[in-house]
């Protein structure tokens, strides 16, 4: 064999070894892009959701606040700021430990759920369930962390099961403990909460494999115990009578906030009226700036803008969805799968109810409403489905390509530039 010829094959053995990163990363799976697409969409929401917040406050912070525009929109971007660090922590925890801080978040998030039966206890709205922080005058929503309490300890115990989900007595506990959960939830009279963790416990039982006829059954169970929530609370009577269209005519009763809601979005138009130019948020349209801040965006911004946040929800949901299917930790795939039931089906709720679809609940919609609790704990549950992502097969390698691409773009760049000046 020549020289020339014993080269060549030296060259073809080693070229399988010398594979870029971003192809071992293809063969693994696919590379970083759950990643990429939770992690854009949900900064890209947030990003819409403090301009929007900045615009349905002003009008009414200059009349309450001697003109000041910002008095409102400051707490919501101290919250922002407080989630985000929170958010990218979540992002760089092991997924190991994830599993160790199942148990101690739920029994935290149970306990701190449970203040709403003390004196720190606030009501508003018909809901007790703010808990008042002694020395801070700050109020907290504990059920919004009850939500990753639960999600995390969900996965952890379903994932243990495997196949003896079949049987009913493997699922006792996580019915159990997901049920007192709820109950606690629904002591504070919040219907629209307990609606999202249903949706959570439902979403992570169907990925663990729990058997079809318990999803009947607890279907049935809960049309039954809603409907009786319902009867015994005169103002849920009146919004259900009112969306069905047969709770009187008096345009300032209970479909008041709805009417107004659907004046935003039928005033918005194609391409809306323009940012900052809403008519409703002048006092019209109450929770402006948190239950109902899809029918601002819709007025500002116009039909194009409430479908940009539907397809932003749509990747969010998508990137997630993928990462349930091509992760091989069932711990993963549960407690991904109850976060994405939570913030997609709570903005399904928020936004089912603007557009007239749902009676009034009182939800906020994920990552754009104003809310302390709910922004905060919003963020750092995606800060765990990011780090799943990052746990992803193929993804550090992915993740690892693509910043080695893009420094070597900025180093050509740069050498250009150079060379020009």
């Amino acid at each position: 064999m020549t020289t020339l010829q014993e080269a060549r094959r030296r060259i073809t053995a080693a070229w399988p070894a010398r594979a870029t990163t971003r192809e071992a990363a293809t063969e693994a799976g696919g590379g970083p892009r759950s990643y990429f697409l939770i992690g854009g969409a949900t900064i890209l929401l947030l990003l819409m959701g403090v301009v929007m917040v900045l615009s349905a406050t002003t009008i009414t912070s200059i009349r309450a606040n001697d003109g000041n525009p910002f008095a409102q929109f400051l707490p919501q971007a101290r919250f922002v700021l407080i989630g985000l660090p929170l958010a990218f922590v979540a992002t760089r925890i092991p997924v190991r430990w994830y599993r160790w801080l199942a148990w101690p978040a739920l029994i935290l998030s149970f306990g701190l759920q449970l203040l709403i039966f003390t004196p720190l206890a606030r009501n508003e709205g018909g809901n007790t369930n703010w808990v008042l922080i002694p020395g801070l005058g700050q109020t907290v929503q504990p059920s919004e962390f009850l939500k990753i309490g639960l999600a995390l300890w969900l996965g952890l115990v379903l994932a243990t099961q495997g196949e003896r989900l079949r049987h009913f007595k493997n699922f006792v506990l996580p019915t159990l403990v997901a049920g007192i959960g709820l109950a606690l939830v629904l002591g504070g009279h919040d219907l629209g909460t307990a609606m999202v963790i249903v949706a959570m416990v439902v979403g992570a039982f169907w990925i663990a494999g729990v058997p079809g006829w318990f999803f009947g059954v607890g279907g049935l169970v809960g049309l039954v115990a809603a409907a009786a929530l319902v009867v015994i609370s005169p103002s849920r009577v009146n919004r259900i009578l009112d969306f069905v269209g047969v709770g009187g005519a008096d345009p300032t009763g209970a479909g008041y906030q709805s009417l107004h809601g659907m004046y935003g979005l039928g005033t918005g138009g194609l391409t809306g009226v323009g940012l900052g130019a809403s008519r409703e948020k002048w006092a019209y349209l109450p929770a402006a700036h948190n239950d109902f801040i899809f029918a601002i965006l819709g007025e500002e911004l116009g039909l194009l803008g409430t479908l940009l946040v539907l397809g932003l929800f749509g990747i969010l949901a998508i990137g997630m969805l993928r990462l349930i299917r091509r992760h091989p930790d069932p711990f993963v795939k549960i407690t991904t799968a109850a976060i994405m039931c939570w913030i997609i089906g709570q903005a399904l709720i928020n936004i089912g109810v603007v557009v007239g679809l749902l009676p009034v609940i009182g939800v906020p919609l994920p990552l754009v409403s104003a809310g302390g609790s709910a922004m905060i704990s919003t963020l750092v549950a995606l800060g765990i489905v990011l780090a799943f992502a990052r746990d992803e097969p193929g993804a550090r390698a992915g993740t690892g390509a693509t910043m080695a691409s893009a420094r070597r773009s900025l180093a050509v760049v740069g050498s250009r530039m150079r060379r020009r000046g």
